[in-house]
């Protein structure tokens, strides 16, 4: 024993003088054991680095230079954020308009979600599944009670909750309704957007998502968006292998597609009469982003127990403080999981759901959902004037603060919706195109009525000057 203690001794002061010139800390043998840490960090390499102060134009060539060209980002950089306005590193200001695709929709850096994380990160941020810890639990009561549903398996990102609830489906078509061994079909919408996972890709009619990434899931079926006779055909023809039907409440990456108001109730109707789970993915939609809690609020009658059977959460469910994801259902769903099944390290965090528990508190509380469905009409009302104008916008369409501007590109002078969404970063609001005619407009819920108008003064006073443009000569 003695020579095992002399061992330990020998061998934690040999670690001790390697950490001695480091600037992390562990503080042992006090009642709560913290990490204190200054804002360097040592690498693997025994050096220190501190994050630097650089220009937006050096921060974008290293992003260049070092990271996977998968996204096309608009030349902006965030330093730093509060509320619905953000700064570049050389203190410009601007307004977010896409709150990361709908992640922060309680603002950035709300003070109660970060005051969380940090009083959680003090204490015990994993534990994994292995284990129980004492968050956890409290959040799963905590969510089903606000959602209506009976269980709920948590995840950390959008995609993992896709694919989660089309395990489930699968798992629940074999087991409970009774399809024939590896004969399940999910049937998706055509335009969707889930993630880009290959499981989930799988489900994509998108050229630009699916190409040089196949062979793709079997199993899978396309209804025609917003088109309830294309998916009762569907059913009819397959229905007794059908386990679900995976849509969106409104369609974000397609260009905010809102469907018409009777759709969801008619495809609630279908999918009781041929046995088949309505797979709701309200990643982007939900959480007061479109002026309900929840998107498909506006089309089910909840009173009437009208819900689908299951629900997919993420983005702002921790307020995009930290990933949190899930998929919420009733027993005759979840309980086809058992141990070994389906799990996630990460999943069940208590940091994460100590994080969530606040970003729906503050949701709630501070008439988030009011404020979006009030300012949404706002918004709309004023930029449909751009409509009416007969110049580059076409449609402005949307609920709550989701929305978006169909652009005519034969009247936008050989220039794109990419060009007019730099023009608007250059008059201080951040905007994104999705495909190539539309720009999505979605700040935090957070924002104040004085504040929207002075981003639809800045909105209006691009589109119009961008009109005016010269036409480009001719070669």
């Amino acid at each position: 024993m003695k020579s095992v203690m002399h061992s330990f001794l020998k061998s934690a002061n040999k670690h001790q003088r390697l950490l001695g010139n480091h600037s992390t800390m562990l503080m042992l043998g006090s009642s709560n054991q913290r990490f204190s840490q200054r804002a360097a960090f040592s690498t693997h390499m025994g050096q220190q680095y501190e994050i630097k102060k650089l220009s937006s134009d050096d921060i974008m060539k290293l992003e260049n230079d070092y990271s996977a060209h998968n996204y096309h980002p608009l030349k902006v950089v965030f330093e730093r954020a509060q509320g619905v306005v953000v700064y570049d590193p050389e203190g410009r200001k601007y307004y977010d308009f896409l709150s990361a695709y709908s992640a922060v929709n309680q603002g950035h850096c709300h003070p109660k979600i970060i005051e969380t994380l940090k009083s959680q990160a003090e204490k015990v941020t994993l534990s994994s599944r292995a284990f129980y810890n004492n968050v956890f639990g409290q959040w799963a009561q905590y969510v089903t009670r606000l959602f209506g549903f009976e269980k709920v398996l948590p995840m950390n990102t959008g995609a993992e909750a896709v694919e989660t609830a089309l395990k489930a489906a699968r798992k629940w078509g074999y087991e409970v309704k009774g399809i024939p061994d590896n004969e399940a079909i999910i049937i998706a919408c055509s335009g969707n957007f889930h993630g880009r996972t290959i499981g989930v890709i799988s489900f994509s009619d998108s050229d630009e998502t699916r190409d040089g990434f196949g062979p793709f899931l079997p199993g899978v079926l396309t209804a025609k968006y917003d088109d309830v006779d294309s998916l009762r055909e569907l059913l009819e023809k397959f229905g007794k292998n059908v386990a679900g039907f995976l849509f969106e409440p409104i369609q974000g990456e397609a260009g905010v597609r809102v469907p018409s108001d009777k759709y969801l109730s008619e495809v609630y109707k279908l999918c009781k009469e041929h046995n088949v789970l309505m797979i709701c993915d309200e990643i982007q939609t939900g959480l007061g982003r479109t002026g309900k809690m929840l998107c498909y609020e506006h089309s089910l009658d909840k009173s009437k127990g009208e819900k689908p059977d299951i629900l997919i959460l993420g983005k702002a469910l921790s307020g995009g403080v930290f990933p949190v994801s899930c998929i919420l259902a009733d027993k005759k769903v979840m309980d086809v999981f058992e141990p070994g099944t389906h799990g996630s390290t990460y999943g069940g965090n208590p940091l994460g759901c100590s994080v969530s528990m606040t970003a729906l508190e503050v949701l709630q509380n501070e008439n988030m959902i009011e404020n979006a469905a009030r300012l949404g009409e706002i918004f709309r009302q004023e930029c449909r004037e751009l409509v009416h104008e007969g110049g580059i916008v076409d449609e402005v369409r949307g609920k709550g603060l989701l929305n978006a501007f169909v652009m005519n590109h034969s009247r936008m002078h050989g220039k794109n919706s990419y060009d007019l969404c730099m023009r608007l970063k250059e008059n201080g609001l951040l905007a994104k195109q999705t495909h190539d005619n539309i720009i999505r407009f979605a700040p935090p819920l957070v924002i104040t009525e004085e504040q929207l108008r002075e981003c639809i003064a800045i909105i209006k006073k691009v589109v119009r000057d961008f009109e005016k443009a010269p036409q480009p000569k001719q070669q």
